[in-house]
């Protein structure tokens, strides 16, 4: 047989074992290919109506890269692991190590390049759709067309030919360093086997549990005054980070199988065939890839947690310029305010106006104050608030009260404030004492007033008087009205935005608009999302991948154990209900510990992000669950084909 020959021989036999490989080196390709045709697309950058996302496109495109390089890397360091019997029978043979580099080269250059060609035929096919994915996450107002970037190209072909380089070299070292005796012994010495649990490994276990119970508690407690300062906030960060992702090596190390070898003497040591095939497994498999899935879960942590986040503040981006801009169009000047409302005239645009008279007020709340940063710049007895009457708000309130109103969450966590207490307006020669009723949600200005977060407050229309009268015209704002229109009809909204947006007149004064505020925020989140959603589904089919491979040698290398159980008389079914619950912790274990990593470090700081948590955070842990689950039920496939060929 001829050296081309046996390539192809080879080529298609290993063919159907590496089919999962060439699907995610074809996906990434594909991934890789269409993401750096957006940073080469023209609409990308447009001057009007578009995102300038070039740039951001291309630093993600970075990290994508990052991502496969590792995958393909580690993908080919477990498949050349499996050839090494192979490898060494053709070294029996009299086949040099050169040659024998020179057809895995050649085997790898076909199945690499093929795949290669495949997936950048596979991104140029989706990247209009991925464009119009993009465009509708972001609400911008573009066309998408399907563009082929000849840089794009030229950016894949050079980056996919490193990371071949690369394999090239991790294969030629391989075969460099292995005598024949050690190729055949190399699979045998992967894995640590089964050996009875030391006091140290218990130790180990207990320590990882409990540094990851320290890192959770840790994060709960972060936003809630336990630390007093920006020092403090910082070093329980680090802590939290350094706690999480060490207890969980020490978890993966020790943890499970010390948690399994309590269920095993529980059970005095009498398993049936299904808890060997999965408890005994699992126990001594998972301390030999404890760094592997440390890897794995902490990115997945960050995956979804970024997500997550990203999605809070895009899914909270109606209720955010709701509080920012409470009204369909906000001005702080009048003459603005009259320009916009005859241009408004002019297109027919029917529309209702109100104004409010605002106040700018010294506020001593040292009664309701409750921050303990030290580094807060506001001086509780000296905070300037907009002031405003309960006529115009809506309310109705004794002389002696005064209601607060549109605090925004993040402000709240770090300078918090009693539900009750006293408060004193402080004018220019007078104090005057009210009773504090408590906090309302819904702002009753815009944030021009309000410096973007902090409350309005509502007093009876005699103190609102007192207070114009007596003013400090140290704290005024150069406008003291807040002038709201709003459209009558909310179909003809986004032509009175596009009319408010061409006059210019949030560029000359402060004057916003709250569709153009809501379209800004998508705009940014949307972007933000599209790229951490990029990355994470490249990460998610990368690690699922390398699960996969691994669960498919440790079933391959698991078989003459099946055959003799086949033997003794278990079924096929006895064998795969054992398999089942294996793959069930191989790939669960790893996706539950990285799900409540990404909740804790979501509800630590979700409030900086956006108004709503619950239903964006579910939905992103639901999608990757259900995407992670996929490889699972390949595996248990791929165990099932296995078993079959068992006898």
């Amino acid at each position: 047989m001829s050296v081309n020959q046996l390539i192809f021989k080879n080529f298609k036999k290993n063919l159907k074992n590496y089919y999962l490989y060439i699907f995610a080196l074809l996906f990434s390709v594909a991934l890789y290919f269409s993401f750096v045709t957006l940073q080469y697309d023209p609409s990308m950058d447009a001057v009007e109506g578009s995102i300038k996302g070039g740039a951001a496109i291309k630093s993600a495109s970075v990290l994508l890269i990052a991502i496969v390089t590792i995958f393909l890397l580690y993908a080919n360091n477990i498949f050349i692991k499996r050839r090494s019997k192979e490898i060494g029978l053709f070294q029996l043979i009299g086949m040099t190590k050169h040659k024998i580099f020179r057809l895995l080269t050649a085997e790898n250059f076909m199945l690499y390049f093929g795949s290669l060609a495949l997936g950048i035929f596979a991104g140029f096919a989706i990247s209009k759709l991925v464009m119009m994915i993009l465009f509708k996450i972001t609400g911008t107002d573009d066309v998408a067309k399907l563009h082929f970037s000849g840089q794009a190209l030229v950016q894949t072909l050079i980056v996919f030919t490193v990371i071949y380089a690369l394999i090239m070299l991790m294969n030629y070292l391989f075969i460099k360093r292995q005598s024949i005796l050690s190729l055949f012994r190399v699979l045998s010495s992967a894995e640590e086997k089964v050996k009875k649990m030391t006091a140290v490994e218990i130790i180990i276990g207990l320590l990882g549990m409990a540094m990851i119970g320290a890192g959770y508690y840790v994060s709960s407690r972060l936003f809630g005054g336990d630390f007093k300062s920006t020092t403090g906030l910082f070093m329980a960060m680090i802590f939290i980070l350094g706690s999480v992702i060490l207890g969980t090596y020490f978890f993966y190390k020790g943890s499970v199988s010390f948690l399994f070898h309590l269920i095993r003497k529980k059970k005095d040591g009498y398993l049936k065939v299904d808890e060997v095939l999965s408890l005994s497994s699992i126990m001594f498999r998972m301390k030999s890839n404890a760094l592997l899935l440390t890897i794995i879960t902490t990115v997945s942590a960050l995956a979804i947690g970024l997500l997550s986040l990203s999605y809070i503040s895009y899914y909270s981006a109606e209720k955010t310029a709701q509080n920012q801009v409470p009204d369909d169009f906000a001005f702080s000047n009048g003459e603005h305010a009259a320009q916009f409302e005859k241009a408004l005239d002019d297109a027919g645009i029917a529309y209702d106006t109100s104004s409010i008279e605002i106040v700018m007020a010294g506020v001593d709340i040292s009664d309701i104050f409750t921050s303990n940063i030290e580094e807060i710049n506001y001086e509780p007895s000296k905070m300037v608030l907009a002031v405003i009457s309960d006529a115009a708000a809506g309310k109705e309130l004794s002389k002696e009260e005064t209601l607060f109103s549109g605090y925004s969450d993040l402000l709240q966590k770090f300078m918090p404030l009693d539900d009750s207490g006293k408060v004193t307006f402080l004018g220019k020669t007078s104090e005057i004492p009210q009773t504090y009723l408590g906090m309302e949600k819904e702002a009753p200005v815009f944030w021009y007033f309000t410096s973007g977060g902090l409350p309005a407050a509502i007093v009876d229309d005699s103190v609102f008087q007192q207070l114009k009268s007596d003013k400090n015209p140290e704290i005024q704002l150069p406008e003291s009205f807040y002038i709201a229109v709003n459209i009558s009809d909310k179909g003809e909204l986004k032509s009175a935005n596009d009319l408010f947006v061409s006059m210019k007149l949030g560029e000359d004064a402060p004057n916003d608009s709250q569709l153009e505020t809501l379209n800004t925020q998508k705009r940014n989140m949307g972007l933000a999302m599209f790229i951490v959603g990029f990355l994470g589904l490249s990460f998610l089919v990368t690690s699922g991948c390398i699960l996969y491979f691994k669960q498919m040698g440790e079933s391959e290398e698991e078989q003459p154990s099946y055959t003799i159980l086949r033997k003794l008389g278990f079924t096929q079914g006895d064998l795969l209900k054992g398999l089942r619950a294996k793959q069930l912790f191989s790939f669960g274990i790893p996706l539950v510990i990285g799900l409540l990593h990404s909740y804790f470090a979501v509800q630590s700081g979700w409030f900086i992000f956006g108004a709503e948590v619950w239903t964006p955070m579910i939905i992103v842990m639901a999608l990757y669950t259900m995407l992670y689950s996929i490889f699972g039920v390949l595996s248990v496939l791929y165990s099932k084909k296995v078993i079959k060929e068992a006898l």
